[in-house]
């Protein structure tokens, strides 16, 4: 093999593992919420508590990990995005 067969080689081993890396980033952004949906509060309920508490909620989602997520502001105004076990309410992640 020359040296720059083995250069190419390596060069698109490289750039295909990045690709793969890349592919894979989303999956690691929030918990995962591992509640069967028989368990889980009713929406509605839910963000009424959170409006209860002072959120306003801009958007309320099942996240990919199958958990609640808001994405609005608190009681002093300051933008979140907050992860919740869909079934408890506990907070898993929170980003400001």
């Amino acid at each position: 093999m020359t040296s720059f067969t083995r250069a190419a080689l390596s060069a698109t081993t490289t750039a295909a593992a990045f690709v793969l890396l890349a592919a894979t980033a989303p999956a690691w952004a929030g918990p995962s919420c591992d509640v069967p949906e028989a368990q889980w509060m009713k929406e509605a309920d839910f963000k009424a508590k959170l409006e209860g508490q002072g959120y306003q909620i801009k958007t309320f989602k099942v996240s990919k990990g199958k958990c609640y997520e808001i994405y609005g502001t608190d009681k002093a105004g300051k933008k979140v995005e907050i992860y919740f076990n869909p079934a408890t309410g506990a907070v898993l992640e929170q980003k400001t």
